[in-house]
């Protein structure tokens, strides 16, 4: 306890020292946070607002713009606000909170794609029985599930990250707090507990990721039996995004988490990051508004209506 106390607070890494790019990075972010921000809240507009849209599909996909909002902003604002005051400050109880409002966002989140890509095949292969396998009830013990093993996975996390002393130093090698670069600072060999349940939570994700996978093996199976070429287009439209942004997500964070605690620091730890942590709540509105013609209409109608108030 008298080791850990020495650490009241963390100094995280910034993308530069020089004060012109550190405006440009505060600029950068603040575009994505933005762009995030306003896709999601659309989504999430839309879909509550349109009855037509009241069905699991996009059920799932109001889920997933709520984490996507959550996830981001857990960690984006913070850098912001370190690259414009050009202070590295985050204190002890913040970085906590960090680590685990991003472990439960990011966990739900997988989660949540793993129920979606089930959706989707229950839809294309089944469809004689989607309505019986995907009813309310079902959909919502599912969602509900999603956010418990999201919460159960980051209180796990969480608790057995800051057991641990920390003296090594109080400089995180990342934009925001993240548990491989905290293990780093520990300064005893109980983080080999924690790198043993980051092993577990890395086979559960490619255990999800495997039955992504196989879904979507079994989708594009019955896509190509489709007549049509527009089904097809459509099919493949919707999947093919969702597949790429699973795959970003997961395989930058298993190389991150999975990286040994004392291999040297880089700048390829800022960009993972990134890549695992701000991209993917940026993408997925433009995955699912942009290339989703029932999401389109909703939105279109929705400030129609606002504009038309307004007059």
């Amino acid at each position: 306890m008298s080791n850990r106390s020495t650490v009241t607070e963390f100094l995280l890494r910034g993308f530069s020292d020089v004060r012109e790019l550190q405006v440009l990075h505060f600029v950068v972010f603040l575009m994505l946070y933005l762009a995030a921000l306003v896709g999601n809240l659309l989504i999430i507009s839309a879909i509550v607002l349109n009855r037509r849209l009241h069905t699991p599909m996009y059920f799932f996909l109001g889920n997933l713009s709520v984490l996507d909002l959550g996830s981001i902003s857990a960690t984006v604002p913070k850098s912001m606000v370190i690259s414009l005051l050009n202070t590295r400050v985050i204190s002890y109880p913040a970085c906590v909170a960090q680590v685990s409002l991003f472990v439960v966002f990011a966990s739900t989140d997988l989660a949540l794609l793993t129920i979606m890509s089930y959706d989707r095949y229950v839809a294309i292969c089944l469809p004689l029985h989607y309505e019986r396998v995907m009813n309310r009830r079902a959909c919502v013990h599912m969602a509900t599930g999603a956010w418990i093993a999201g919460i159960v996975n980051s209180a796990l996390h969480t608790g057995n990250t800051f057991q641990l002393p920390f003296c090594q130093s109080n400089v995180v090698n990342q934009f925001f707090c993240d548990i491989p670069q905290l293990l780093k600072l520990a300064c005893s060999d109980f983080y080999r507990i924690e790198i043993g349940v980051i092993a577990l939570g890395v086979f559960l994700a490619v255990n999800c990721f495997a039955f992504i996978l196989v879904s979507y093996v079994q989708i594009f199976r019955a896509v190509l039996r489709i007549p049509s070429e527009q089904g097809r287009h459509k099919a493949f439209s919707t999947c093919l995004p969702h597949l790429a942004v699973v795959s970003l997500l997961l395989f930058t964070a298993v190389f991150a988490y999975l990286k040994p605690p004392s291999s040297s620091d880089s700048n390829l730890d800022l960009v993972v990051g990134v890549l695992y942590a701000v991209l993917p709540p940026m993408l997925n509105p433009v995955i699912y508004s942009l290339r989703n013609q029932e999401i389109k209409a909703a939105m279109k109608k929705m400030m129609g209506c606002r504009f038309s108030s307004m007059k």
